[in-house]
């Protein structure tokens, strides 16, 4: 659907973008801005019919036209009169067309004042209810606009307290403010499957950054420790007990006066609460051939480094998960000598998808309805992994 200075003129559409993630959004503002004959920006997800776990089915975007079209619009699709325009109160700084303004204006202030002003188009290539994230040339390489919701962390300010114990692994912050930043272009590729060895680097790498800041103390991270987590899990449960079942029900009670055993356990392997990434997959790891670097800090919080250290497991083979797990637990035991960190994973994995329950939750509280598609269902399902993990005793 575009829009054009606050009025609903029509629909391009449907296109078939290479990416089935909804969130992945650069040809789907390619294809659109051809198809109404002016640039466009697209601001949110208005509907979904279909799909699962953000992607498939067929969606419909509101986007925003930069210039009038100049070609003949479809009939829009039937909405409540003014509902793809309405606000709402959860709508975040990007997803309205003067909040997009905004940000763009803000990143070019900053590129200007660092002697690096835009050379041409911004180019949208992920917006959603967790960041959005835009592509800007400049003549001294690409810059990249981050923006993140009032539920993320500042990630800036994660990213200078990382630098400081290894300023190689993470990316350059050119400019900052509060949860919006311009990061200097990193070149390489994602780090999915881990296919090269020298990959595994960032684990050890990180493993040292995080004994190295662990003494600094949580500072404005939430703290997700076992021990806070064990104290957020009774009003969980309370919000997620109608979606179990009566059997499930009683497996989580269980796991509730298991909890204080399990922090127990967890802190009698040895290893120091710190700053953990909170999303530490192999997709936010960045390679070039000669240097690692994490990305997508958004998520950090205080905890147990059990908790980065089983992460990249499903995204890997069984022996590639393998191959991680002893890496991280060799990095480890080198830095804290006398803990047990293989012993630490298995109470950290129920702990885990219980921060991941917590997490999810946090994430549809703070987006408006258009966006729960993304996440509805996600707090019961990391429940339910939380209890499938639970070790034997």
């Amino acid at each position: 659907m575009i829009a054009w200075q606050g009025e609903l003129l029509g629909a391009v559409g449907p296109f078939t973008p290479p990416s089935p993630y909804w969130a992945q959004i650069a040809e789907v503002v390619r294809a659109a801005s051809e198809a109404a004959g002016a640039p466009v920006a697209l601001l949110r997800m208005l509907s979904v019919d279909g799909g699962e776990t953000g992607s498939d089915g067929d969606v419909v975007y509101l986007a925003q036209a930069l210039e009038r079209p100049t070609r003949p619009l479809a009939e829009a699709p039937d909405v409540a009169p003014g509902a793809a325009l309405d606000g709402h109160p959860l709508r975040l700084a990007w997803a309205s067309a003067d909040g997009l303004r905004a940000e763009w204006a803000w990143a070019d202030d900053e590129l200007a004042a660092l002697g690096r002003p835009r050379t041409g188009p911004a180019e949208q290539v992920r917006s959603w209810n967790l960041s959005a994230l835009t592509r800007f040339p400049t003549g001294a390489g690409t810059a990249w606009l981050k923006s993140t919701p009032p539920f993320a962390v500042a990630e800036a300010e994660v990213i200078a307290r990382v630098a400081k114990a290894d300023p190689e692994l993470v990316p350059q912050v050119l400019a900052s403010d509060g949860r919006r930043m311009l990061l200097d272009d990193v070149p390489g590729v994602d780090c999915w499957g881990l296919p090269e060895d020298g990959m595994l680097g960032v684990v050890d790498r990180w493993a040292a950054v995080q004994a190295a800041v662990a003494a600094d103390g949580p500072g404005g991270l939430a703290d997700r420790s076992p021990a806070a987590l064990a104290a957020l899990y009774p009003a969980l449960l309370e919000r997620l007990r109608p979606e179990l079942t009566a059997e499930e029900q009683e497996q989580a009670v269980a796991l509730g006066e298991l909890l204080p055993a399990l922090v127990d356990e967890l802190a009698d392997c040895g290893l120091p609460l710190t700053l953990v990434h909170g999303d530490c997959h192999p997709g936010n790891w960045r390679w070039d051939g000669e240097r690692g670097v994490l990305l997508d800090f958004s998520d950090a919080v205080w905890s147990h480094p059990a908790l980065d250290g089983l992460r990249p497991d499903p995204f890997l083979s069984p022996e590639r998960a393998a191959t991680v797990r002893a890496r991280w637990a060799a990095a480890w035991q080198a830095l804290v000598p006398g803990s047990d960190p293989l012993r630490a994973l298995a109470p950290a994995a129920t702990l885990m998808h219980l921060h991941y329950a917590v997490r999810y939750q946090e994430f549809l509280d703070g987006i408006e309805p258009s966006e729960r598609p993304y996440h509805e269902g996600d707090p019961v399902a990391s429940l339910r992994h939380a209890l499938r993990k639970v070790p034997v005793q």
